[in-house]
């Protein structure tokens, strides 16, 4: 029996469960600039999913509680925490790193070259 594959782990897994977003960012891109207007040397932008962006909305900008963003967006309380704990994170290092905040559907996955399974042929 084959199992499924979970893009957001890399490997077999669970299937991700249905997010409820209700606003999706009009600007997707920050970047820093110098006090000249000029843009200011960056590393590797900083990727934000939709799931930590609305996670991040509901609570801080729409004043919801963890409870009631969860039921909004159709998830648990902990899995709220999660996006919530790490948006905030990524917005934390974009502002003391100085990078690119880019929010995105879901972050770009370098592609890697799967084994075939035993019995198929190339």
């Amino acid at each position: 029996m084959r199992r499924r594959w979970c893009w957001r782990m890399g490997g077999p897994g669970r299937p991700m469960k249905p997010r409820f977003v209700r606003i999706v960012p009009g600007l997707t891109q920050f970047s820093p600039i110098t006090p000249d207007g000029l843009p200011a040397p960056m590393g590797e932008p900083i990727y934000m999913t939709y799931d930590e962006f609305e996670a991040f909305r509901l609570i801080y900008h729409e004043g919801l509680n963890q409870e009631e963003a969860a039921s909004k967006m159709g998830i648990s309380r902990g899995t709220v925490w999660r996006c919530l704990e790490s948006a905030r994170s990524k917005i934390a290092r974009m502002l003391v790193e100085r990078r690119q905040l880019i929010i995105a559907p879901a972050p770009p996955q370098p592609q890697k070259k799967l084994a075939p399974e035993a019995g198929e042929t190339k």
